[in-house]
């Protein structure tokens, strides 16, 4: 008997987000990743939401966090739910006017689950009374007050070729600069303006802004006398963009010399896609689904054209926009492509990625609960070194508990390997070019032989 009221005590009660809430409530949005969120909001505002970006995370967050989320959960989940706990709590908000909104992708990871350990925070902290709306395309929970529409969708994806464009040109510029501080300008004042241009602007003002975009930075003086590492991020998508996180990893390798390379928001887009097209191919099944999940990755290809065109024009060797179906077909050799909870094949396919532009040094960062990243992140290392053999792979785990000590000492290792291969191979291409040279040289003696 008392065993059932215990359990009844966890019944979860689901507050509905009435259409009538969209008019006066307010929205907050958990902090994922700061470039490409900060464009979210715009967006989803502009589509008639009061949507608020909960930009702050400190220690106090992850305390609150592990206060109502069972630590056995993955740093990510406590993070979110204690930056949304710790808001409801500040006294900013009317709690009889807040939502919640958390995304779900329908896999066997946190990225479905969020949403039980978010309710229950919620009756556990006395909130129960706030709605949690599923941002989600598979039909999981619906809101009558939240409808993901054509217009919204359409914002969203320009969103993140803004957020991926901003951040390959802020990362670039910024570890080569001649005059300190010129790239962070430019990239804040080019953030007003993609917040504007998501607002209100057609698809011709928006094709032109990613090639205006361009242009300017391509007028930031670079020193590239001294070629620096260049340190690729993998990993669960939360940590590999959160700075407080990941422990700003991004801050600490530019601080080794390192030059920065996080990978495209688009391309986790592009892989959630690919889920029910796999289905169809190993299981025969979702054959409808399949099909508009192909047109979708054809119609986000179409999207980012514009930018594949800008910066392949460019001259400082920015990333290129991935090819789903390259990365798809080249991890085949690794792991099969039905390793798709967590990050699945898409982790190890970007490593891949990496290594295949030149970027051989990487570090993969994961939480220290999620086992599927583990599989697929630092399980395939070896396989990795065994096909490429210039790879300098470094796995880093995140977690409440995490010595960040350990962790910096493992970034500071790679990148002394690092810097030793980079040296080396300038000396090897030194070497070539001053052979290449007398060979030169011996032609030119040779014709002129021939002449007399």
């Amino acid at each position: 008997m008392s065993s059932e009221k215990g359990l009844g005590n966890y019944e979860i009660h689901k507050k509905i987000f009435t259409k009538d809430m969209r008019k006066d409530y307010t929205i907050l949005i958990p902090q994922m990743a700061p470039i490409h969120f900060e464009l979210m909001e715009a967006a989803v505002r502009s589509c008639g939401y009061n949507a608020v970006l909960l930009r702050e995370c400190t220690q106090k967050t992850v305390e609150t966090g592990l206060k109502y989320v069972n630590n056995d959960a993955c740093y990510p989940s406590i993070l979110v739910t204690g930056q949304m706990i710790e808001a409801l709590q500040s006294g900013k908000y009317d709690l009889n006017k807040t939502a919640l909104i958390i995304s779900q992708t329908g896999g066997g990871c946190r990225a479905t689950n969020y949403i039980g350990f978010i309710r229950k925070a919620l009756k556990d902290a006395g909130f129960e009374n706030i709605p949690v709306i599923s941002f989600n395309i598979v039909g999981m929970e619906k809101m009558p007050g939240f409808k993901i529409t054509i217009p919204l969708v359409d914002k969203l994806l320009k969103m993140v070729v803004y957020g991926d464009l901003l951040q390959k040109l802020l990362t670039k510029n910024r570890a080569y600069e001649v005059h300190k501080g010129e790239t962070q300008k430019l990239f804040d004042t080019w953030m007003d303006k993609c917040k504007k241009l998501l607002t209100k602007s057609t698809n011709k003002e928006f094709k032109q802004s990613i090639y205006d975009m361009v242009a300017d930075f391509e007028k930031i003086e670079l020193d590239t006398s001294t070629p620096k590492p260049r340190v690729g991020i993998v990993g669960e998508v939360l940590i590999k963009y959160h700075p407080f996180g990941n422990n700003h990893v991004a801050e600490l390798l530019e601080k080794e010399g390192a030059e920065v390379i996080l990978p495209d928001f688009m391309g986790f887009v592009k892989f959630m896609c690919t889920h029910k097209i796999t289905f169809n191919t190993l299981l025969n099944t979702n054959k409808t689904s399949s099909k508009l999940m192909k047109i979708a990755i054809k119609l986000i290809d179409i999207l980012e054209k514009d930018e594949k065109i800008a910066l392949a024009n460019s001259k400082k060797g920015y990333l290129p926009p991935c090819d789903i179906w390259h990365l798809e077909d080249k991890v085949k050799d690794i792991l099969s492509i039905g390793n798709q909870t967590g990050e699945g094949w898409f982790l190890t396919a970007e490593m891949i990625e990496y290594i295949e532009h030149d970027i051989p040094n990487i570090i993969c960062v994961q939480p220290f609960a999620c086992l599927p990243n583990h599989v697929v992140g630092k399980g395939v290392i070896k396989a990795i070194r065994e096909k490429y053999s210039e790879a300098n792979i470094s796995p880093v785990d995140y977690d409440p508990g995490a010595s960040e000590t350990n962790q910096t000492n493992r970034i500071k290792l790679l990148m002394t390997v690092a810097k030793d291969n980079l040296a080396m191979k300038l000396k090897e291409k030194q070497a070539i070019d001053r052979e290449n040279e007398a060979d030169d040289v011996e032609k030119v003696k040779n014709a002129d032989k021939l002449k007399t």
